[in-house]
């Protein structure tokens, strides 16, 4: 059975978001009943098509479900269908697709312990609520669009499937959560998610790095990112090839593996904000060299130096991959009678993993089930303000951005994280730099970026190199209920911290392990970043202009993902843990998490073989659909007439009322005739008006429309403001800064930031003195003998530690 068999989930409305969401409780198996009107679920409509007209959006979001066909009469059916479900996923506020009345107070008597997951836009309140929308007005508004494509514009910006993708994962987060919740204190949690803070989590470090640089960030082309160079897509002699430098030891080997020692020795070039400043020189150099070799051969010469380089696939390549269908990350699926493949679920439990593959219900359709598990009773539900995670121990391994991230949901949701890092080798988002000036100024204590993604944690340092210091890792292990890493896969290993061993020391400590490709790959030994993860995803290869190169949409898109798919990865798996007493080993690869974002092409083309359609800054379903330049300097708004209704609007807007009067228009296929003439006159439009006047006098008139920002302009964002989701917080060497909150919350108020990011080894003493017992002589000596510590070694430093080490 699967780990969440036990449980029972409605999923009612019309979002890509809740649709997801279900689906991953679905693939653990979990009896999910699709509630539709009797003409289905708008998105059964919608584009890419397989060859018999089927949705292939739609088969992705929902294999492995069941539907049961209700009008708006259906009330005591639908009723019925709640009372005994334990999720409710509410996705009314994107689309009420016909959905029956429900008198949720009636309801939550006869089932209190229910958890209710709703979704919005934008969320209940503030200056945006109100607004209509689209996948891509929501990333134009969240800083996901300005950034991405040539430098004199457009910006480029990705098919509609993005923001579905990403709220179904926060929606899992919030579920799962409080089914964890729920079993501790009998409450059933309801839960509103606002998809437009959904999405920021992708945009975030951007938004903080900005703050702190005081940079103003500006498109400079395509696959071209601030702040390091180069991190992008390049041709090879066959293929495409995606690159990542970030650190100098990683600039050096790339240098060399070109023949360019000369660029390799230049003093000018050896951080990423150095080397934006020379592009064209640089560029000059690196693309010849790169297309004397294929892009596999480059990736093996990448291999052997440990550069984070890796082949940009087409969908074919990923629907042809066998590791991919072995590991599950490509799964078979039938669509009524057409059978195809489709991107999997990702979090690779490998105790209680998820089904592989599914049949996408038709109208109505029952899917057969095997026997129920039984569901467990809950404790009374009482009043209470306890935090869904409370109780639950995790011990952090991770660094940079995707594994903390997902402790960092964990932490915000109440569980006791406590990170350990090491002297020798802090967390790496402190700053890579080891130079005197930089740790002598204690320059990583003062990184913002490390600072929104470690707050509501304690913190400690350990050199687990030495016998001392691997010990207190055990014992803190032996107690805890979740490890989380994203090193390379043999490091914890090799370290005497691998699953073999601690499962030993702890037979219900769940172990998730974060790699880039995952611990079985023939590509384990792989470095990346959260922009290879992107570039090996599939997604490029259907982003930009038919007749251009694949087209990355973010400089590190991979590690937010990474870390909510971990997130959704662990709670599963604590939720059967809990249950079972059972913990398990989670292989998580972040390069599969991406998958998902190409997943209707991998669908379309399995079910025809015929290549994606790039659409640009069109789309296949809304017309028109783009981004316009408005008055002022690089200033851009994104407009979509996402339904038929929204057109004449658009078109008397425009001071065309022979358009909102012309029957030929009056559907997309028959405005597609005229689609470039309708596009230069919303150009003419929109060029003449501040980019925030035409989405107000847009939006007055009910046209989905979205000012593409910056990142930074978040942090003064009116929708953010009157919702209170940028919060405060004062930490000694920074002082005063902004912090994003989640994109859910039980009240009015986001969760809390209860305490600020700590310093390296700030919590030393309390957790290695007050939990495991250690005297203050014991710390002192860890300290004398660089055990623990609070400060930032130099590589000076370094250089005598592994002589010692070595001697």
């Amino acid at each position: 059975m699967g780990a969440l068999s036990h449980l029972r989930i409605v999923e009612i409305g019309s979002a890509a978001a809740t649709s997801y969401c279900a689906r991953l409780f679905a693939d653990f198996g979990a009896d999910v009943q699709k509630v539709e009107p009797p003409q289905g679920d708008p998105l059964r409509r919608t584009a890419p098509l397989t060859p018999k007209g089927q949705s292939a959006w739609f088969a992705f979001l929902n294999f492995n479900k069941s539907s049961v066909v209700l009008d708006t009469r259906g009330v005591s059916r639908l009723r019925e269908l709640i009372i005994g479900c334990d999720i409710l996923l509410d996705g009314r506020g994107i689309a009420a697709a016909d959905c029956p009345e429900i008198d949720f107070d009636a309801i939550k008597r006869d089932n209190p312990g229910l958890i209710h997951l709703d979704l919005a836009w934008f969320g209940d309140r503030g200056p945006y609520a109100n607004f209509e929308a689209t996948d891509s007005t929501i990333r134009a508004l969240t800083g996901l669009v300005k950034l991405v494509g040539p430098e004199q514009g457009p910006p480029m910006h990705a098919p509609d499937f993005q923001i579905g993708i990403l709220g179904g994962l926060w929606g899992f987060i919030a579920a799962a959560s409080s089914v964890l919740g729920r079993m501790q204190d009998g409450r059933g949690r309801a839960n509103h998610l606002s998809l437009f803070e959904a999405s920021i989590a992708v945009t975030e470090y951007i938004m903080f790095e900005a703050f702190q640089r005081g940079d103003i960030m500006r498109r400079i082309g395509v696959n071209r990112f601030w702040p390091t160079f180069p991190v992008g897509i390049y041709e090879t002699r066959q293929g495409w090839l995606g690159v990542t430098t970030v650190t100098p030891a990683q600039w050096r080997a790339f240098c060399e593996m070109l023949g360019l020692n000369d660029l390799r020795d230049d003093p000018t070039l050896v951080m990423g904000v150095d080397r934006l400043r020379q592009v064209a020189e640089i560029e000059g150099r690196i693309l010849p060299k790169l297309k004397q070799r294929t892009a596999q051969e480059w990736f093996a010469e990448g291999l052997k130096r440990k550069i984070p380089i890796v082949p940009v696939p087409e969908v074919a390549d990923l629907i042809a991959d066998e590791e991919k269908r072995a590991r599950g990350a490509i799964v078979p699926i039938t669509v009524g009678d057409e059978t195809g493949f489709s991107a999997g679920t990702m979090q690779r439990l490998t105790a209680t993993p998820p089904l592989r593959g599914g049949r996408v219900p038709d109208l109505g359709e029952q899917q057969a089930r095997r026997e129920a598990e039984p569901r467990p009773s809950l404790p009374k539900p009482a009043p209470s303000d306890r935090l869904p995670l409370e109780g639950i121990r995790v011990v952090d391994f991770s660094m940079g951005w995707a594994g903390p991230i997902c402790t960092r949901t964990l932490a915000d949701l109440g569980a006791d994280v406590i990170k350990i890092e090491a002297t020798q080798y802090p967390d790496w988002w402190r700053g890579v730099d080891r130079r005197p000036a930089y740790v002598l100024e204690q320059m990583y204590e003062k990184s913002v970026r490390y600072c929104i993604m470690n707050r509501n944690k304690r913190g400690i340092t350990l050199d687990l190199t030495r016998p001392k210091g691997l010990e207190l890792a055990k014992r803190l292990l032996a107690d805890a209920d979740l490890v989380v890493d994203n090193y390379s896969v043999e490091v914890l290993p090799k370290l005497g911290l691998g699953y073999d061993v601690l499962r030993k020391i702890n037979p219900k400590l769940v172990m998730m392990s974060m790699s880039a490709f995952g611990a079985g790959s023939v590509h384990r030994d792989c470095r990346a970043y959260g922009s290879t993860l992107e570039q090996g995803s599939g997604l490029p290869s259907v982003v930009g202009d038919p007749d251009g190169p694949p087209v990355m949409s973010h400089t590190a898109f991979g590690d937010a993902v990474g870390g909510l798919n971990g997130a959704a990865a662990v709670l599963t798996a604590l939720i059967h843990a809990k249950l079972t007493g059972q913990g398990q080993f989670i292989d998580l690869a972040q390069i599969e998490c991406m998958m998902p974002f190409a997943a209707p092409w991998i669908v379309a083309h399995s079910t025809s073989g015929k290549p994606p359609t790039k659409y640009g800054n069109r789309h296949p379903d809304f017309v028109p659909h783009g981004c316009f330049r408005c008055a002022g300097e690089d200033n851009w708004i994104v407009v979509a007439v996402s339904d038929d209704a929204m057109w004449p609007k658009l078109a008397r807007l425009l001071g065309r009322e022979d358009w909102a009067a012309d029957e030929t228009l009056k559907t997309a296929a028959g405005r597609r005739a005229i689609e470039a003439e309708i596009e230069a006159a919303i150009m003419a439009w929109t060029a003449a008006r501040d980019a925030d006047a035409a989405m107000t006098a847009l939006q007055a008139e009910g046209v989905a429309s979205g000012v593409a920002r910056l990142p930074i302009d978040l942090l003064e964002d009116p929708q953010l403001h009157a919702r209170g989701f940028i919060q405060q917080v004062d930490r000694a060497f920074i002082g005063r800064h902004p912090q994003p909150s989640m994109p859910f919350r039980e009240s009015d108020a986001p969760f809390a930031i209860r305490s600020v990011p700590p310093t390296l080894g700030e919590h030393n003493r309390a957790i290695l003195g007050g939990m495991l017992g250690l005297s203050d002589a014991e710390l002192d000596e860890l300290s004398r003998e660089g055990i623990i510590g609070t400060e930032m070694l130099m590589e000076e430093q370094l250089v005598k530690e592994k002589k010692r080490a070595a001697g």
